[in-house]
């Protein structure tokens, strides 16, 4: 028998109740946020995903938001941390009553709930000899291909703080994105992909979130073919052991492209099949 999220989140808030006084009180304050969580996004968009970019500091995610949205949105440079607040790339019909920002089919609630202000239209169709085509071509086409002429996606791609700022402000609001983005791409290098912190904090905490977490290398670029492989193998070990044998795991390089192809198919993939809110929030009831 399949049991639906409703179904769920009901027997999570009967179980709340019942264990009143006989079960741990942080366990039963986090089963509250659970179900409050779900209730909050049920009743948000469900015509739009929310992507989020996550990863520690140089671990070059800004490059990659850039990468995937084909314009400089985000601010990429050697100061650090350089991301303090989210930033949105919003593909949809626009409003004019909107700023700009698609408001009309429910995005401009849906990120007042995330506490993005940071917000870019990315809705615009392509034109033919549009100089930017041999950069923004890729996700941009790929979203708005159903539709002759218009873009008819509800892609919500966030670029967030780095999770390991040593601002606290900036962990808090990476943080609180991690626990309400629908589909999850942790950013991570060749460098730090096995830090302890990743995945002791925020990777284990997602055991059971497989079909909702994306492991990205970035800076393939940087290493021999074999050690690249070397890597990659190694991260789906790690992964593997946090709880996450089946997360997806690419290699990609934003200052070449490579692999960034096959990271657009898969947004494009979650955005057109309208499932990851729903997965996410299952995995959440679940855990």
């Amino acid at each position: 028998m399949t049991i639906d999220l409703a179904a769920r989140t009901a027997a999570l808030e009967t179980a709340v109740r019942a264990g009143e006084g006989r079960l741990d009180a942080d366990l039963l304050t986090d089963a509250r946020t659970v179900v409050a969580r779900v209730r909050e996004r049920a009743g948000l968009s469900a015509d739009h995903t929310v992507v989020a970019l996550a990863g520690a500091t140089g671990s070059g995610k800004s490059s990659v938001f850039n990468a995937l949205a084909g314009a400089d949105l985000a601010t990429v440079g050697v100061q650090r941390p350089t991301t303090s607040h989210p930033l949105a790339a919003v593909w949809g019909a626009t409003s004019a009553a909107s700023g700009g920002v698609p408001a009309a089919s429910g995005v401009g609630p849906l990120l007042d709930w995330l506490e993005v202000r940071r917000r870019h239209d990315m809705g615009t169709p392509l034109t033919s000899g549009d100089p930017g085509d041999a950069r923004t071509g890729g996700l941009r086409g790929l979203l708005r291909g159903r539709r002759a002429g218009e873009v008819t996606s509800g892609l919500v791609l966030l670029d967030l703080p780095d999770h390991d700022s040593v601002v606290v402000e900036h962990r808090v609001r990476a943080e609180r994105l991690v626990e309400r983005a629908d589909l999850l791409v942790w950013v991570v290098d060749p460098q730090k992909y096995a830090d302890a912190a990743l995945h002791e904090r925020y990777l284990r905490p997602l055991a059971g979130h497989d079909a909702v977490v994306v492991l990205v290398l970035n800076q393939v670029d940087r290493l021999t073919p074999a050690d690249a492989d070397a890597c990659l193998a190694d991260l789906r070990r790690l992964a593997a052991e946090d709880g996450l044998g089946d997360a997806r795991v690419l290699g990609v390089s934003a200052r070449t492209g490579q692999g960034l192809d096959d990271l657009r198919g898969l947004l494009a993939d979650a955005e057109a099949r309208r499932r990851a809110a729903n997965d996410r929030l299952a995995a959440d009831v679940r855990g």
